[in-house]
This record gives structure tokens, sequence and C-alpha cells, in this order.
């Protein structure tokens, strides 16, 4: 037998190998309830964001105007969302298989760690695509039946990706601790402080200090600027972390020559003056865009290295 057949037939036992894994976390991934509560956690908010305005509008009988921009002026999922969908589908992939014992006969077969860490992470992925594709049709489908005929569906399928590479940010930051901690409970706690300091703590420095700027390095929301075009501010505010890859692209696609404003709030001297913003400086949304994707890449790589060097070097005890 040639050593081209040798390297085919190795090419092929990996192959089955994989889609094997890939097939084992995918229906573990289906039974798990947690994650189905999140997918009905996410429908709910979902729901709420479709059907508020409509109920507001029938007490103070405000009739809901034909909004053909609403599908894709609410689409990117919320932070809350995307830590949701990442943490049940990784919190106990690796962990788990610890502290059920099952990694014994499972490291037993003659398949590489790497492997199997490969599988979970692509079933993860999987799994939240799915999610993502059935949230974003409910969003799609209401908001035609509700608001009218919809403009601009075609970067539905780009706030979806953008999604995705914000969830994989935190599946890697919480496979990353698993693989290290081997403790269930641990990782969800550290995930969650994770979030909480990523997304509270950073709303406070990005308006009241100077040093915002900080924030463009690390996950969460980032930043909080206004969208600037043609010099002139809008209303609307835009988070430039990597949890708002999907709104970012949104705007980058509608406006791609528009600027972002980052702002600083100075209280007044007393109490009755109002706050004061003070313009701190500006860039081009292209680079908002860019650095938000080579971060979250950044994370990605380093946190998924991380997990699979600590998963590798693990040793288990029968």
């Amino acid at each position: 037998m040639s050593g081209e057949n040798i390297r085919e037939m190795r090419r092929l036992k990996m192959t089955t190998q994989l889609l094997a894994i890939i097939r084992y976390e995918l229906l573990w991934n289906v039974r798990k309830k947690k994650l189905l509560g999140a997918i009905a956690a996410a429908f709910i908010i979902t729901t709420l964001t479709l059907a508020l305005p409509v109920i507001f509008g029938s007490v103070y009988n405000r009739p809901i105007k034909s909004d053909p921009n609403y599908v894709i002026s609410n689409s990117g999922s919320g932070s809350l969302i995307l830590f949701l969908f990442a943490l049940v589908t990784t919190m106990n992939s690796i962990s788990g298989e610890f502290e059920s014992g099952t990694i014994i006969p499972l490291l037993a077969k003659p398949i590489s760690r790497t492997l199997i860490l490969t599988g979970k992470i692509i079933a993860a992925i999987f799994t939240v695509l799915a999610a993502y594709s059935l949230l974003y049709a409910y969003l799609v489908i209401g908001g035609i039946i509700l608001y009218g005929p919809q403009d601009n569906l075609n970067l539905i399928p780009l706030c979806m990706l953008g999604d995705m590479l914000s969830t994989t940010v935190w599946m890697s930051i919480i496979l990353a601790t698993g693989a290290l901690s081997k403790n269930t409970t641990l990782t969800t706690v550290i995930g969650v402080i994770t979030f909480l300091a990523a997304n509270i703590g950073t709303s406070i420095i990005s308006f009241f200090t100077e040093g915002a700027w900080i924030l463009h390095y690390f996950p969460g929301n980032g930043a909080t600027g206004y969208i600037k075009t043609l010099g002139i501010i809008r209303s609307l505010n835009l988070s430039t972390g990597t949890d708002n890859i999907a709104k970012i692209i949104i705007q980058y696609m509608l406006n791609p020559s528009a600027h972002v404003t980052y702002v600083k709030i100075e209280m007044g001297g007393t109490q009755v003056s109002p706050p004061i913003f003070r313009e701190l400086y500006s860039e081009p949304l292209s680079l908002v865009l860019f650095r938000a994707l080579v971060v979250a890449a950044t994370y990605i790589t380093a946190l998924l290295l991380l997990a699979w060097y600590a998963f590798k070097k693990t040793q288990v005890l029968e």
C-alpha cells in the first residue's frame, strides 16, 4: 500500500471520528434543558421587542405606522442572549466530562484530544447557528406582519454571522475556563462575573471618563459612541465592542462613510445644571468594524489555543 493511500485512509478515519463526535455533541446539546430555556428567553425578548410598540399604540390610541426598517434596525442580538447561548452550550463541554467521569472512556478510544475538542467547538457553533436562524426568522416574519414589507433583509445573513462571531468570543472564554478549572460551577461563576464586568462596568467607564478607548480591546459592549454623517451627530448610539459586531456591520453597510464620535458626560456644578456632553474624538466606522473583528478573532484564537493546551496536557486518573 502506497504512502498516499495510507494518508488518505488516515484522513478518512479522522473525518469519520470527527463527524461522530459532532453528532454526539449535537444530540447532547439538543437534550439540554438549559439550551431550551435560553432559546425560550430569546424568543420572549424578541416577542416583547415586536409587540410592545403595538401594545403601547393601542393603549394610547396611536396607530402603528408602517416601518420598512424595523427588522434591520432591531437586528443584532443583545449581549444577554449572546452570553446565554455561549454559556449553555459550552459551560460543561469540557468540565462536565471530567466531573461525570465520561472523559475516561472517551480518551481510552483511539481519538486525539485535538479532534475531541474540535468536534465540541463545531457542534456548539452549529447549535447556536440553528438557534439564531430560528430567532431571526421569527423576527423577520413578525416584523413583516406588524410593520409591513421590510427593506435590507439581505443583510440578515451578515447579522447572523456577526452574532455568531460575538457569541464565539464568549464560548472561547467559557471553554478556556472549563479546561483550566475542570469544574462547571466555577466555570459558570467566572463566566457570569466576566460578563457583568464587561457590560455593566464598561458603561460607566464609557460615558464618565476619558479612558473609554481601552474598552475597544476588551470583550463585551466596549465604548459607546454616536453615529456622525456629514458632520452631524445623529441620535443613534452605537456600542463598539465585540458584543455588537452585527449592529456595527449593519451601520457600515448602510452608512459606509459614517464616523463614530465618542463623548464624555460631565456633570454640572450645581444640582440644577444639566450634564454637559463633551466630544472626545471621532473615528471612521470602517475602522470601528475592522478593530472589532480583529479583537474578536484574537480572543477566539488565543483562548481556544489555551483551552486546547489545557485539555491536551491534563492527566486523567482512573
